[in-house]
């Protein structure tokens, strides 16, 4: 085999034409600072406002500091290179930026799967929510999500990087992702990252089938609720998670549908914004503009 070793990694994500690369630098450095500021109002409010000191905003707060750390791990960077027309990374930073990606990534579904528990809780099961969601039980959940994230992300930057490398360094993409990589992996040798692929998949898709459960059980004990107004008014707590989880799954279906490219390609760089860019950026703006809560909690410090 025609092994190459590899102490750096260059990313080509962004076109070779410099003012191209700084228009997406600056679009990139615009949705990075929304999302932070967004993220980082809705940790605020939860935080110091009294009313928001439930499972569900404990649960919201948690969700917030994960996508900011989410969309930090891979923006700035690619921001940076862009600005100082740089594209190298070092093997260690791109191993990293993989774990980081996936550990986040995995964590926010995780803690995606407890909301619709904590929903399921609050409208099927209204007179043991209390006992169901204690601050104990809460602080576990939010540690289990955290954990097997860690573990998530542990697995697949082994499998992925416990391979051999053949031919170039050039990643085709604006950060480190698995595909890019299993790309320029040596012919047979991604075998153990598509059983790790393979496995997570059919896992996800176990949390996806319980998660699914929960909200046939949520519909169904709302359309008992005789007035209509009522029915509204319960099953509206629930859209913006049901909106949150469909973003977050079909961003990532979208982007590990498109297959990684050995040659830039505009379809090569887009596909991986969908979930590492939106998410982040648009789940405060839902949580925010629906909730009745977090607009008087708002009111209150800008009043």
């Amino acid at each position: 085999m025609n092994v190459t070793l590899i102490t750096e990694f260059l990313l080509m994500g962004f076109p070779d034409d410099q003012v191209l690369q700084r228009l997406y630098a600056a679009f990139f450095s615009l949705v990075y600072l929304v999302a932070l500021m967004g993220n980082l109002l809705i940790i605020t409010l939860t935080t110091i406002d009294q009313h928001l000191q439930t499972p569900m905003y404990f649960f919201l707060k948690n969700l917030s500091l994960i996508d900011i750390c989410y969309i930090s791990v891979t923006v700035p960077k690619s921001v940076m290179n862009s600005l100082t027309n740089s594209h190298s990374i070092s093997f260690v930073g791109c191993a990293s930026q993989v774990f980081l990606v996936v550990f986040f990534a995995g964590t926010e579904f995780a803690l995606l799967l407890v909301m619709s528990y904590d929903r399921y809780a609050a409208i099927c099961c209204p007179l043991h929510y209390e006992a169901i969601m204690n601050r104990g039980a809460c602080v576990q959940m939010v540690r289990a999500s955290w954990f097997s994230g860690c573990l998530y992300g542990s697995i697949h930057v082994g499998g992925t990087f416990s391979v051999h490398f053949c031919g170039p360094n050039i990643v085709y993409q604006f950060f480190c992702d698995i595909p890019s990589l299993l790309m320029l992996a040596c012919s047979g040798e991604q075998i153990l990252e598509y059983v790790f692929i393979i496995i997570s998949s059919v896992f996800l898709f176990v949390c996806f089938t319980f998660m699914v459960a929960s909200y046939i059980y949520i519909v169904s004990t709302v359309l008992r609720i005789p007035s209509s107004q009522g029915r509204f008014k319960t099953f509206s707590t629930c859209m913006p998670h049901l909106t949150v989880v469909t973003l977050f799954l079909s961003s990532g279906y979208i982007a590990y549908l498109g297959s990684a490219s050995k040659s830039p390609s505009s379809l090569n760089l887009l596909m991986p914004v969908f979930y590492s860019l939106l998410p982040p950026s648009l789940n405060p703006v839902i949580y925010s503009l629906r909730n009745r809560d977090m607009k008087v909690a708002l009111g209150k410090i800008f009043g």
